[in-house]
């Protein structure tokens, strides 16, 4: 009776298995079944995502949002990407009208506790800045006393500002301003003193001045600020865009890129274990793809249709661009280059 119950157990334990291995959350099932998956980004933010003549947006952040395509379609060019304001980014993932936000959204313990957000993976490590008028020949944000200083309604910029200029016992005065262009355009006409964000954002916003040479970004960084990938709450989804993401890093310290995949995987028999278990249609992410519900070959799109974490990095932010950014020594870096990029393991 006993050697009854277990195999009936065990047979009804692997049909669970079986039928949990190929079933996809609802958000998941919904990309699939529409053919597309809509992620939002800043709509002008140079670098990170503008878009181009034919109205696509490019940049650091649209990327992330291909990646997941890419993962989840087989095809990065099913990503619809879709420029909005930052509040409103968050208000229609909570109202489901987008699958996930790929822009500069800093994951906080309020905004991962509300139910209707999934802070899935942090793509780039930044920290709160400043940058001034070099007219005003101010070389430090110490020297901001009285300042009035331009920020954005709604994001952590604000509290930050609040806690910084407490600490430092200094006044300030805030022009507390929502739209992007909006507050731009104060700053940029001398209605403010200084203007506050992100350092990548101010770098990126300096670009959008008549003369961005007449600008100076401030040394002092006054916060911390994890950039994250944000979904609706569906474990499948949020499972395939971590693990894209990883799959990105996991090519990047193995030395994979868009450049040289297609050659790695056709001689796969001759690459390290690690590069096999990435590609292999055997390979850990065959295996994470039946469980999850994405392309065979999901892993291998991802690389070829957008790159490594290098590969996006470079193209955007690196030394060859406008903001001449360097991983080295940053908190970008690979983890085995002294950064806090871990890959975590494949296998």
């Amino acid at each position: 009776m006993l050697r009854s119950f277990i195999a009936a157990a065990l047979a009804c334990a692997a049909s669970f298995a079986g039928a949990s291995a190929v079933q996809a959350g609802p958000v998941l099932d919904e990309i699939k079944s529409s053919g597309k998956l809509i992620c939002l980004v800043s709509p002008s933010a140079p670098g990170f995502s503008v878009p181009d003549s034919a109205g696509v947006f490019q940049g650091f952040n649209a990327d992330f949002c291909r990646m997941a395509a890419a993962a989840v379609l087989g095809d990065a060019g099913k990503a619809d990407i879709r420029g909005i304001g930052f509040s409103d980014s968050l208000k229609n993932l909570v109202a489901k009208q987008a699958h996930m936000a790929s822009r500069s959204i800093t994951e906080t313990g309020t905004r991962s506790a509300d139910p209707g957000l999934s802070f899935v993976a942090t793509t780039f490590y930044d920290g709160q800045g400043f940058m001034v008028a070099k007219s005003l020949g101010i070389k430090s944000a110490k020297e901001l006393k009285g300042a009035t200083i331009c920020a954005e309604d709604g994001s952590t910029t604000l509290l930050n500002i609040a806690d910084w200029f407490a600490a430092e016992g200094m006044e300030y005065k805030v022009e507390n301003i929502a739209d992007k262009t909006a507050r731009l355009q104060a700053f940029y006409a001398g209605k403010c003193d200084a203007y506050a964000s992100d350092m990548t954002a101010l770098a990126a916003d300096r670009q959008l001045a008549k003369n961005p040479s007449d600008y100076d970004i401030l040394p002092e960084i006054i916060s911390a600020e994890p950039l994250t990938l944000v979904t609706q709450p569906d474990q499948e989804l949020e499972k395939a865009v971590r693990w894209a993401f990883e799959v990105m890093l996991n090519a990047d310290e193995l030395g994979v890129n868009a450049a040289n995949v297609d050659q790695k995987v056709a001689e796969l028999d001759k690459q390290p274990k690690a590069v096999q278990r990435l590609f292999a249609k055997d390979g850990a992410t065959a295996e994470m793809a039946t469980k999850i519900g994405l392309p065979a070959d999901w892993a291998h799109q991802v690389i070829k249709q957008v790159g490594s974490y290098s590969d996006v990095f470079d193209r955007h932010l690196g030394p060859s661009t406008p903001f001449n950014l360097k991983r080295e020594g940053s908190q970008n870096a690979l983890a085995k280059d002294g950064g806090l990029m871990y890959a975590y393991p494949i296998r």
